[in-house]
């Protein structure tokens, strides 16, 4: 069971709606910031999820976007930048 490396970002126009949607999402994440979060999920955890959020937005109003991430590219910041501070093993839940 392989994990991938996922950014899932989302513009979600009620408060109630995006409390949900950053439930669902922090879940799985290993660092993000507001409704940015990187994610390192298998095949079927990122269908679940994404199942599950489509069920809650409000395709008018809401959007999300889910793009894969090659995870041996090269990382740049600009500002103040901080490396996730996870070490080797990874949490969910």
């Amino acid at each position: 069971m392989s994990r991938y490396l996922f950014l899932i970002a989302y513009d979600i126009a009620s408060a109630r709606r995006r409390r949900i949607a950053r439930r669902l999402v922090k879940g799985n994440s290993v660092g993000g910031q507001k409704s940015l979060y990187e994610c390192w999920m298998t095949q079927a955890e990122l269908q679940s999820a994404m199942s599950a959020l489509r069920k809650m937005i409000d395709p008018v109003e809401d959007r999300i976007v889910v793009i894969q991430l090659d995870p041996r590219a090269a990382v740049h910041t600009r500002g103040v930048g901080v490396e996730p501070q996870d070490g080797s093993f990874f949490f969910q839940g």
